[in-house]
């Protein structure tokens, strides 16, 4: 999408959160795709561009911080339904990609928005609590070449087994289909998709 599209996306997905929120309760923005669409470049120019002013702080969690490991998309789903989005004592443990075992707990603040992005962030139960669920959609060839070109050589071979996760989180949870809003990450269009039940 170019760059002038992605600031436009990311003021609309904001007036969006912002016509959303109930009161004056915190924001919370879920952004999931499948790899290589976008989300992590989308959910930092939300955090940039936050209304500070308006909406309070905001707190950014990425998913890639939360897997544990290349076969942990289902975990870190349920990781973000039962703990990142707890009323109580929200946080996660981290995952060390170079050692291979779970890091140090990082804790949220329960009243603070919080953006979270990556590929399993939006599930039935996680779409209960949102404030906006958001679908990035963009075509496999780009995607991969897009995904290989920042991850290289550590990601290539895990390419089909990730994808393979991402395929059963489609069916499973129907992302796209629970998602308040759909961008089309190449040609930078914006639509309202609704709920799934």
């Amino acid at each position: 999408m170019p760059e002038q599209s992605r600031v436009d996306v990311a003021a609309l997905l904001l007036a969006r959160a912002e016509e959303a929120r109930v009161g004056r309760e915190r924001v919370v923005l879920l952004v999931d795709g499948r790899s290589g669409s976008g989300k992590t470049t989308l959910a930092r120019r939300l955090v940039a561009a936050w209304p500070v002013e308006r909406l309070g702080p905001v707190q950014l969690v990425h998913l890639d911080d939360v897997y544990p490991g290349w076969h942990g998309l289902e975990a870190a789903s349920r990781v973000v339904e039962s703990s990142v989005l707890a009323s109580t004592d929200p946080g996660w443990t981290t995952w060390d990609w170079e050692r291979g075992v779970p890091g140090e707990r990082r804790t949220l603040d329960p009243a603070v928005s919080l953006v979270v992005e990556g590929a399993g962030a939006l599930t039935r139960a996680s779409s209960a609590v949102s404030t906006l669920a958001v679908w990035l959609e963009l075509d496999d060839d780009t995607r991969r070449a897009r995904a290989l070109g920042r991850d290289g050589a550590t990601y290539e071979p895990w390419w089909e087994v990730w994808a393979a996760q991402e395929v059963r989180h489609l069916a499973v949870e129907r992302p796209r289909e629970r998602a308040d809003v759909v961008v089309d990450v190449a040609t930078g269009a914006v639509s309202g998709e609704g709920a799934a039940g």
